[in-house]
């Protein structure tokens, strides 16, 4: 097990503790508030909900407040309603996902808030400090044996003996001893952690790490690891929280390493716009950052303190001193980062961290403390009485079987007992509040909850263990199936999430889904308010961002001005390289027009590119000037690639044959074929921005930037300046980067398409249903007010 098995897990995250402190239930008020139908709602019910859910309001408890949640109430009564008419709430699916809830829901109220409180205290007095150690296991299981734990003890306290009396280094006698196998061997790191704060490692092995003195190594502590040695190399105060935001360029450990090497390129680009040419921040973050969830606020991340991160991404961000500071690009198994310093924070108060601790410590394993005040408690208010000759007789029952984990039991038939002499498997074996638990079903539980243990594992403590998991279960199932009675906050909670599940299955029956797989539906609604569906003005463009007037003008030469419609020839021509499909040159037999096969199977390819990588590409087929061949022959030859190339679907006006092209102007051409008779030369025109950019973005990854759709008003701050612009180019300067927008099409205000306006209309249809179901309802199911209970919330 790596070291970091030590730190404390991250579980789903529980509600936060407290609830002994919450007013027990009472018996509700008769009063209600109003009726649907012949359904009474209790006042006291909204009452409790809109007191939770408004009290914050400023205008809480004005009549227009409580008329407004008491409208939004009724409607969710209807429907709830309108659910357990059709029976939902009796299905086998409704009782299972409600049970779920209600399990996460008891966890805050299984707990001793007074023991939470101490813990939670406990934790935010160490967040002060910062510990480096290194520690030493001896492995150990949760529940071996007296004598196996014995074990485990004294040869933990020997090697203790060989580091304190012995001189040892503890590092080395780790590296040679401990069962952690990260410390083992000539590799090992010696049982070191680095260092850690509060809530970081497991309970004892913190507590132990905090009580001891630098320098000195502790007494074994058992964790459910094992027996731990620790030795405690420094203390220091603690860092405190530090808030960086990054700019992070995906890189994984898997990924090519050509994609690996444009990354790292494409961060120290950022990396010297941003500190050599003082580049703005958040405008580089918004348009390069990989991190979706960051880029949006300028790559700001949560605060965090030590161990909390990535250690190389820490040890760069806490290496930054005043804010703004920016560190070198640094790697983590996610990619690369650059990383800014917004504010270093000190630890801070009790009372902001509070609520956090009180979630952390209810799944920590500190954990274990309060539930076992948790379960005393229990004992003593539910009346628990154990029967001593009872238990006696049931651990009598114990042997090799039940180490081995194959003890069988089969259950007598029913007929309840008494302790005392006659004791059977059908006496009780203990009681809570007066309700018996039989042997037998100890001994089916034993049963079914062995499993095997070490060799020379005592059977009587075997089923000791079994018999405190026995009872600690049915004493937290006593407790859980009575938390109604006791508590109103837990009951009320129950309740809004059985209606919340129940409004959930009829909604989307009735609304949600019906909206989208009525289609007939959609289209007559759509059609009844087309009117609320509108363009604006559009335009039809392509929108050129460039980091100099020069690379601009290159990116703007591959699409024609609309103005002048040229052909295709133009400034955008130029060869591809095979790695894009595209062949250099396709060779001949000689004196024949039919192709060797690797350049049939490169034609082939060639198709393939031109189908589905890039639409837009126009071929040219071309001899070298100064090849000697016939002009019937090089007819013949471009006729055989023009005809196969359309027999695969490729229109012929994709496809310029050309008979000479000449070798000059600096034109790049494979010198092989540069005069050869038995060879076509191809080079591609192109209008697809993907290749375009890949082509002028080969030095610089950030040079050019191209958009190519339409663009309604405010999606594009350079095609907003010229939305009412005739056809042609317009050239303008924002932020630095140069834009070319050209527009080839004026697309006039008018109604949108059902496919243009499909989520909005969607949305709009969905309300529309639930009103018509709303009125259906309350038409089924009267709503009479009582408004006596109502103006009792109204306050002020």
């Amino acid at each position: 097990m790596h070291h970091r098995f030590l730190f404390a897990g991250t579980a789903a995250a529980a509600l936060l503790a407290g609830c002994q402190a919450t007013k027990p239930a009472t018996t509700a008020a008769t009063a209600t508030v109003e009726t649907l139908g012949t359904t009474a709602v209790p006042a006291s019910e909204f009452a409790y909900v809109y007191r939770k859910n408004n009290s914050s309001d400023p205008a809480f408890g004005t009549k227009a407040s409580v008329q407004e949640y008491l409208d939004l109430y009724t409607n969710f009564k209807l429907k709830v309603l309108a659910a357990e008419q059709r029976g939902l709430d009796t299905t086998q699916a409704f009782r299972q996902e409600l049970d779920g809830y209600k399990q996460q829901l008891a966890q805050p109220y299984l707990t001793e808030k007074s023991v939470t409180d101490q813990l939670v205290r406990e934790a935010y007095d160490r967040l002060s400090k910062e510990i480096s150690a290194s520690h030493l296991l001896v492995a150990v299981a949760r529940d071996a044996s007296p004598k196996d734990t014995l074990a485990a003890y004294e040869k933990a306290l020997s090697l203790r003996r060989r580091i304190t009396e012995g001189g040892e280094n503890f590092n080395t006698v780790a590296r040679e001893n401990s069962d952690d196998p990260s410390a083992r061997g000539s590799n090992g790191n010696g049982g070191k952690l680095g260092y850690f704060t509060a809530m970081q490692m497991v309970y004892p092995f913190e507590s132990a790490a905090y009580a001891t003195t630098p320098g000195q190594v502790s007494m074994p502590v058992r964790t459910s690891f094992g027996y731990h040695l620790i030795k405690v190399d420094n203390v220091r105060p603690a860092q405190g929280e530090i808030k960086v935001a990054h700019l992070m360029i995906r890189a994984t450990p898997g990924m090519p390493a050509a994609d690996s090497a444009t990354a790292k390129k494409k961060v120290d680009e950022l990396y010297t716009r941003l500190t050599r040419r003082n580049e703005n921040w958040e405008k580089l973050v918004g348009q390069f950052s990989e991190d979706a969830g960051s880029a949006p606020n300028g790559g700001e991340l949560p605060a965090f303190s030590t161990g909390r991160m990535i250690p190389s991404f820490e040890e760069a961000a806490f290496k930054l001193q005043k804010p703004g500071d920016i560190a070198p690009p640094v790697q983590t198994p996610y990619g690369w980062h650059i990383i800014k310093l917004i504010e270093k924070q000190p630890v801070p108060s009790f009372e902001a961290m509070e609520p956090t601790l009180k979630s952390k410590v209810s799944k920590d394993s500190r954990s274990e403390l309060n539930r076992a005040a948790f379960l005393k408690r229990v004992r003593r208010e539910n009346n628990f009485v154990e029967l001593p000759a009872v238990k006696e007789y049931v651990l009598a029952k114990a042997d090799t079987a039940l180490v081995q984990g194959r003890f069988a039991y089969s259950a007598p038939a029913a007929a309840t007992g008494k302790a005392g002499k006659n004791i059977t498997d059908n006496s009780a074996l203990f009681t809570i509040q007066g309700q018996p638990y039989l042997v037998k079903d100890f001994l089916t539980y034993a049963q079914q909850s062995q499993r095997p243990r070490a060799a020379g594992t005592e059977p009587r403590f075997a089923m000791q263990q079994l018999y405190d998991q026995y009872v600690d279960q049915r004493l937290t199932e006593y407790e859980k199936s009575n938390l109604e009675n006791k508590y109103e906050d837990y009951r009320m909670l129950v309740k809004e999430y059985r209606d919340g599940i129940l409004l959930f299955q009829l909604m989307d029956e009735k609304v949600w889904s019906k909206a989208i797989e009525d289609t007939t539906g959609l289209q007559q609604f759509f059609a009844a308010n087309q009117a609320n569906y509108q363009w604006g003005p559009r335009v039809q463009a392509t929108v050129i961002s460039a980091a100099t007037p020069e690379l601009r003008a290159k990116a703007q030469g591959y699409f024609p001005d609309p103005a002048s419609r040229p052909g295709p020839e133009g400034a955008g021509e130029f060869y591809l390289p095979t790695t894009e499909s595209i062949p250099a040159a396709l060779k001949f037999q000689p004196r024949t027009a039919t192709l060797l096969p690797a350049s049939k199977a490169a034609l082939e390819e060639l198709a393939g590119h031109m189908l589905e990588a890039d639409t837009t590409l126009i071929l040219k087929v071309e001899n070298p000037a100064k090849a000697k061949t016939t002009s019937t022959l090089i007819s013949q030859r471009q006729k055989a690639v023009l005809d196969y190339l359309t027999s695969q679907g490729i229109g012929a006006g994709r496809v310029l044959a050309v008979r000479f092209v000449p070798l000059k102007n600096g034109r790049p051409q494979p010198k092989e074929y540069a005069a050869s008779p038995d060879a076509l030369l191809l080079s591609g025109i192109t209008r697809n921005p993907a290749q375009i950019e890949q082509r002028l973005n080969e030095k610089n990854p950030l040079a050019v930037q191209i958009q190519q759709r339409s663009f309604a008003k405010g999606e594009n701050k350079a095609a907003d300046q010229f939305i009412d612009k005739a056809p042609g180019r317009y050239q303008t300067e924002l932020d630095g980067r140069y834009y070319t927008v050209i527009i080839t099409k004026q697309l006039p205000a008018g109604p949108k398409a059902l496919n243009e306006a499909r989520g909005q209309a969607t949305s709009d249809y969905q309300n529309y249903l639930e009103k018509e179901w709303l009125e259906q309802l309350k038409a089924q199911n009267p709503v009479k007010i009582n408004q006596r209970e109502v103006d009792k919330l109204i306050t002020r």
